[in-house]
């Protein structure tokens, strides 16, 4: 249950029944009414704003709004207090009754504690990666990565159809490059003297196998081959192979994805024309110049009449070329062709998750499912800004095996998938980020991952102990069995209190796109665990285990198996492991 859905409706009930007593006009808005959090918890549990936001509207007093409300909440019988504050916020204090009445809950639900239907099905596209494939994944890569696949989780979560999806630039000027590099490693691996690889190509060794690869598929055939069609075979086979590569570097991270979607195809099927005609019948392209850039003329700007998309008429800053001069189509008119197919793949939302230097692209792809959609298609872009390598707070530089960069596998390989994601996620996407290998492996609270996965592991020994202890296993007490009230000490009920959140923080994080709301919650149930547990150390009566009252005792190991669900469910959707041990 999300206490904050449920008194949000409790609210709109009253509000419902004041406009039938003719206390409030009819034809109010109740859609920006909500029930939240307040931002300083000494001002009660939950707190609304429906008096501000209806004062306008009903020509009244928030306050007097206020007071009405108030006046029918204080008749719940899960309201204790009832209290009006600053400009009309009402601010209230829920019963200890309610809160057990939420554990309860919690733990029938178990592991599915949090998941909703918030998204009702609704058909969403995630894609990210979207590397080229001309080598293996950088540790720039590793944040959208990450960030991508927990998203995708977290929507899953909360009751939306996900598709996850990688874009395959394996078509343009990228791919050529990649082709004349490998080639050069195929001569190297006929034994030919290859010298220093020249400026433009790809000098790294993961090109090495590719090369030799060929020399065992073809022998040195290929030399004897027209240019034309030996470069088209090693681009197949090259593409392949690096695709292999990403894929098994996504691996390390526990990530797959259910599309592969190649650029190629769409060139191949005609999927660009197709959807050039398509805006062309809607009206939506024309023939026209474009206005020089601002600045510094480009050496290879042209003034000529263009193929153009009207952009501008749907937010873009400014309308964009579809051909090329030599009659090629531009970049941007695969990503059309590209955005339209998924359109018509039924998909209603479209997320891409894009590094930070594609700012340039949000606009414009935004235009484009607004145009090609009717509006009815909604696309986010979601930034993921860089990454930063430190050791021991020092800039550090790891061994650069790709030639020009530092590989995602490096980092996984030193300390772990498990700190990886868990370090990417704890950081919103749009703020830079510093990964420092000695901070990351410590085992201390300043370390998140380190005593999130901890806190899991003790509630798990505690109940290895109570196993052994108590001489029957107590996982297994039904929990109808169990009196949930027993729990009363104030860091029990905050606790209780910190559990009752959790739905609405997965719901939160879903709309608003940001797992790393998932990691701070989860930081900061962690953290009320691992005081309790330091409670029982000073006062022995606040032991989870107490030989001498079975009954507090089943209560308290009730409250720890709820901790343990929501652990271990926020860690499965950051894709972390909820150890047993440490």
């Amino acid at each position: 249950m999300n206490l904050f859905t449920h008194f949000t409706g409790v609210v709109k009930t009253i509000l419902e029944e004041l406009v039938t007593a003719g206390d409030l006009p009819e034809g109010l808005d109740f859609s920006r009414v909500v029930v939240e959090p307040p931002r300083d918890r000494s001002h009660g549990d939950i707190t609304t704003n429906a008096a501000m936001v209806l004062a306008k509207a009903a020509r009244k007093n928030p306050r007097e709004i206020a007071g009405i409300i108030a006046t029918k909440l204080e008749q719940s019988d899960d309201v204790t207090e009832v209290e009006i504050a600053g400009p009309g916020f009402i601010n209230m204090r829920l019963d200890q009754s309610f809160w057990i009445s939420v554990l309860a809950d919690a733990l029938k639900q178990g592991d599915k504690f949090g998941q909703s239907k918030m998204g009702a099905g609704v058909q969403v596209n995630v894609e990210y990666v979207s590397a080229n494939p001309t080598g293996p994944l950088h540790v720039g890569h590793c944040r959208g990565a990450i960030f991508g696949d927990a998203l995708a989780a977290l929507l899953e979560e909360t009751g939306y159809d996900v598709t996850r999806e990688y874009y395959i630039n394996d078509a343009g000027g990228q791919i050529d490059v990649l082709a004349a590099s490998v080639y050069l490693r195929y001569c190297e691996a006929l034994g030919e003297d290859i010298g220093d690889i020249p400026d433009g190509l790809y000098p790294g060794d993961y090109l090495v196998p590719v090369g030799q690869a060929l020399k065992t598929e073809f022998g040195d055939s290929l030399k004897n081959m027209t240019e034309n069609e030996r470069t088209e075979i090693i681009k197949s086979r090259s593409i392949a192979m690096m695709m292999d590569l990403i894929r098994s570097d996504l691996a390390t991270l526990n990530i797959t994805q259910e599309v592969f979607f190649s650029e190629k195809s769409l060139h191949e099927k005609g999927g660009i024309e197709q959807a050039i005609s398509a805006m062309q019948d809607a009206g939506l392209i024309y023939e026209g110049s474009l206005p020089p850039p601002k600045g510094k003329l480009p050496d290879d700007w042209e003034d000529r009449e263009q193929t153009l998309f009207k952009s501008t008429d749907y937010g873009d800053d400014v309308d964009r070329a579809l051909v090329k001069s030599d009659g090629s189509y531009t970049y941007f008119a695969a990503d059309v062709a590209y955005t339209k197919d998924k359109i018509d793949r039924g998909f209603k939302q479209l997320i891409y998750v894009l590094g930070a230097d594609h700012g340039g692209y949000v606009k414009r792809l935004q235009a484009v499912a607004k145009a090609l959609s009717g509006g009815e298609v909604q696309l986010t872009v979601r930034l993921c800004q860089l990454v930063n390598l430190f050791r021991a707070g020092e800039p550090f530089k790891m061994s650069k095996r790709a030639g020009t960069f530092v590989t995602l596998r490096d980092v996984v390989d030193e300390v772990g998938p498990d700190v990886v994601r868990f370090m990417m996620l704890y950081r919103k996407n749009e703020a830079s980020l510093d990964f420092d290998f000695q901070k990351v492996t410590e085992q201390s609270r300043e370390n998140p991952v380190f005593y999130v996965q901890y806190a899991h592991a003790r509630i798990c020994s505690v109940f290895r102990n109570a196993t052994r202890d108590l001489q029957y296993d107590v996982e297994k007490m039904p929990v109808d069995k169990v009196n949930l009230s027993r729990l009363n000490d104030d860091a029990e009920l905050a606790i209780i209190r910190r559990i009752a959140e959790y739905p609405r923080v997965l719901e939160s994080a879903a709309l608003a796109h940001e797992p790393h709301r998932v990691a701070f919650y989860l930081y900061e149930l962690a953290s009320d665990f691992h005081s309790l547990w330091n409670k029982g150390k000073d006062k022995p009566n606040l032991r989870f285990i107490l030989q001498d009252s079975l009954e507090v005792t089943h209560a308290r190991l009730a409250l720890l198996r709820a901790i343990r669900y929501i652990l271990g469910n926020g860690l499965r959707i950051l894709g972390v492991t909820p150890v047993n041990e440490m």
